[in-house]
């Protein structure tokens, strides 16, 4: 006899299985307004005062560690295209912050002094303790996972020293949370 065919996901396995995707897109859409957001603000005013460089240079990590599979691992074109775009935006708010002639001019590195090693030294610990396999791109992505959790935390800092939070850069804090 011929084996029988695996049964469909239960109808509540269906909907908890579109509500994650509806979650996920939610996710990676107001994250991608938060880019979005703060490259309007950096652009339009040609000023990144009130961004922290460190959160910026942490989210960048973040995204390379995440998707260092980018090039040999097609799961959809949604989830490429939006690897590319967070690598991409991210280096490129990098770029306007420590190149771009009147916006680097703005950074306030004064009060921007978070210390990486902070984070990343109990993260990667963490992401080597603590995964679900233990292959380099394992680790790699737990690390991206931890980091993400706490790369906000100098933009936080940076907020609470200078007291001084333009709308904007209030938006871009409040979607990228």
């Amino acid at each position: 006899p011929s084996p029988s065919p695996s049964p469909s996901p239960s109808p509540p396995a269906r909907s908890f299985a579109c509500a994650m995707n509806i979650f996920r897109v939610s996710g990676d859409v107001l994250h991608l307004l938060s880019i979005l957001v703060l490259l309007l603000k950096i652009h339009a005013t040609k000023s990144c005062a009130g961004i922290s460089l460190k959160t910026q240079e942490l989210y960048f990590l973040v995204f390379v560690t995440r998707y260092v599979d980018l090039f040999w691992n097609f799961s959809s074109l949604y989830n490429t295209i939006f690897k590319i775009v967070y690598i991409g935006t991210s280096a490129m708010i990098i770029w306007y912050m420590r190149r771009h002639r009147a916006v680097k001019q703005t950074y306030d590195k004064d009060h921007d002094t978070f210390r990486y090693f902070f984070i990343i030294i109990p993260c990667s610990a963490l992401a080597l303790l603590v995964n679900s396999q233990f292959t380099v791109f394992e680790v790699l992505w737990t690390f991206s996972i931890y980091l993400e959790a706490v790369a906000i935390l100098p933009q936080l800092i940076l907020l609470q020293r200078t007291k001084n939070v333009d709308n904007l850069t209030g938006n871009y804090v409040f979607l990228l949370g």
